[in-house]
This record gives structure tokens, C-alpha cells and sequence, in this order.
């Protein structure tokens, strides 16, 4: 997020509990999905958000529920989020250094962070997996310190490359510290990594087994997985995007504010889904980040 000037929408604008439920239930109990995640920005700012996955743990047919969180405010909330059903949580630790840290996210708050892992931990949810952006000149030093940190709390580490996402409007493909990269970094240091099959072909970490844990890498801008892309965004204040970085958006807020039916609702998410471009076009001439920086779009 920006130092200043970040926009946080009034609360009428963002999609209520109940709202945000029916959408839920709607695309898993119509349409086939069984993976729900809620991001961010930031989920655990959002008030009573373990009332939100009471709710959303409560659709019978989900298979997968998971949560991704900057963990600043996860030891406050990890035992009412695991209590209220969730399963699985996605935790973004891209250092160790709290000088880095706060270059990265410019704002204090590593040991928060930290201490939010040792929490979950505690709380026993299923899985707990750790994201790292890779970005040259500022993450090499913190890949294997992170690979060890990971390794002695048996958690899976995943590196993603650093994409366009940026809220300056400043990133630059030489920026990319990239999958080879990291694979080199971590050779060196830990042995040839050990290459672990994927289980499900639209996953888009590549694993491995360095030092006895499983580390992934997300080659999001050297080798992109748009072909087996198979995830919707629905943002906080109702809006459908088939990509990451679309600029093109359809609102359910409007639909579900003046009174659509189930089939219509669907009938929006088949729109968007058939507009879906073939790839997300990071390396193609006059390729345009998307409107909305990363905070307000989700992960």
C-alpha cells in the first residue's frame, strides 16, 4: 500500500456478509467451485471476519477454505478464525530483516508478522504456507534464511515472482528476481532441488524438496501458467475479475442490490468467464498494469 493517500471504501460500498454468503454458496452449490479463499488487501482488517467464515465454512460441498493474510494481526485472530472453521491460511513473509521489511511494505512490523506464525502454528490448522516475493537487488540475501525458517517449522515456503502489481506504477521486468534464479540461489546453499509432481495441473507453484521441506516456486512473469488458470476474483466491493490483471470488471454489487435472481447472478460470472483473455500479457508490447494496485484487487 502507499505511505498516504490509500483509498479505503465507506462501508456501504464494500459487499456485506450476507452478500458476499449467497455469491459463495451460489458458485459451489451451481457451478462447480470448491476452493474459497479470502484475501486483501488485508482480511483481518475487515470487523467480525470469523463471523464471515462461520458462514462460508458452513456450505457443505466446499472442499477447500483458506485465508492469505500479511499475519500483522493474526495472533489477535488465529484461534477465532480456526474455531470458526478455516482450514488452511497463506501467510506473506518476504523477510527476515526488519529493514527490508519495512523497504518492502513501508511500514514496521516483522515481529508481528512473526509472531502471527507462531500463533497459527499453535492454533493447528491444517496448512500453513508462507509467500515470498522474489525482487532482484532486495530479496536474494532473505531466500535462504527464509528456506531455513520454513524448514524448522515444517511449513511450505512458496516464492513468487515480483509482477507488475505495484502501486507506484514503477516496476521493470529486470525487477524480476526469477524461478532460474531462485533455483540457483537455493542449490547452492542447500543441494540440487528435488523436483515434487503437481497434483492438480492448475496449481501454479512449481514444488520442490530442498533440505527435506517443500519449497514452490510461482513463475508468474518468466514462464506464465495462464493456460491452466482457473480462478475468479470477486473484490471487497462486489466486482468480478477473470484475471489478475484485467482492467475489465463486472459489477455483482449493482445485480445484487437491485434484486437479481440466482440465474442472473450466474449468468454474470459466465460473461466475465467467457471474456477470460488467453494469457495475462506481462511480456507482450504495450501490455498496461491493471486500474487497481494489488491491495485493492486480492491475491
Amino acid at each position: 500500500m502507499p505511505e498516504t493517500d490509500a483509498v479505503f471504501f465507506p462501508k456501504d460500498e464494500l459487499l456485506s456478509f450476507e452478500e458476499i454468503e449467497r455469491l459463495a454458496r451460489l458458485l459451489v452449490e451451481r457451478c462447480g467451485i470448491r476452493d474459497i479463499r479470502l484475501t486483501g488487501g488485508e482480511p483481518l482488517v475487515r470487523k467480525d471476519l470469523p463471523q464471515l467464515v462461520r458462514m462460508l465454512s458452513g456450505i457443505r460441498e466446499l472442499k477447500d477454505f483458506s485465508l492469505t493474510t500479511n499475519g500483522i494481526l493474526l495472533t489477535e485472530h488465529a484461534l477465532a478464525l480456526r474455531n470458526a472453521g478455516l482450514k488452511r491460511l497463506n501467510i506473506s513473509l518476504d523477510t527476515l530483516s526488519e529493514k527490508v521489511f519495512q523497504k518492502i511494505t513501508r511500514r514496521p512490523g516483522l515481529q508481528q508478522t512473526l509472531d502471527g506464525i507462531e500463533q497459527a502454528i499453535a492454533c493447528k490448522f491444517n496448512t500453513i504456507k508462507l509467500n515470498a516475493l522474489a525482487i532482484k537487488g532486495i530479496t536474494e540475501n532473505e531466500v535462504c534464511r527464509l528456506a531455513e525458517f520454513a524448514s524448522q517449522r515444517k511449513l511450505t515456503l512458496r516464492f513468487i515472482e515480483y509482477m507488475p502489481l505495484d502501486t507506484d506504477r514503477s516496476w521493470q521486468r529486470t525487477d524480476v528476481l526469477d524461478g532460474d534464479q531462485l533455483l540457483g540461489i537455493l542449490k547452492k546453499n542447500f543441494g540440487t532441488p528435488t523436483p515434487i509432481e503437481r497434483d492438480d495441473p492448475s496449481q501454479p507453484a512449481e514444488e520442490f524438496l530442498i533440505g527435506g521441506n517443500r519449497v514452490g516456486i510461482i513463475r508468474s512473469v518468466s514462464q506464465p501458467f495462464c493456460e491452466q488458470c482457473n480462478r475468479l476474483r470477486i473484490t471487497a466491493d462486489g466486482a468480478i475479475r477473470n484475471c489478475l490483471f484485467s482492467n475489465d470488471e463486472v459489477s455483482l454489487k449493482r445485480a445484487l442490490r437491485n434484486s437479481a435472481g440466482d440465474d442472473q447472478l450466474i449468468e454474470l460470472f459466465q460473461a466475465s468467464v467467457r471474456t477470460k483473455a488467453a494469457s495475462h500479457g506481462i511480456q507482450e508490447d504495450g501490455f498496461r498494469p491493471p486500474e487497481r494496485p494489488m491491495y485493492a484487487i486480492g491475491g
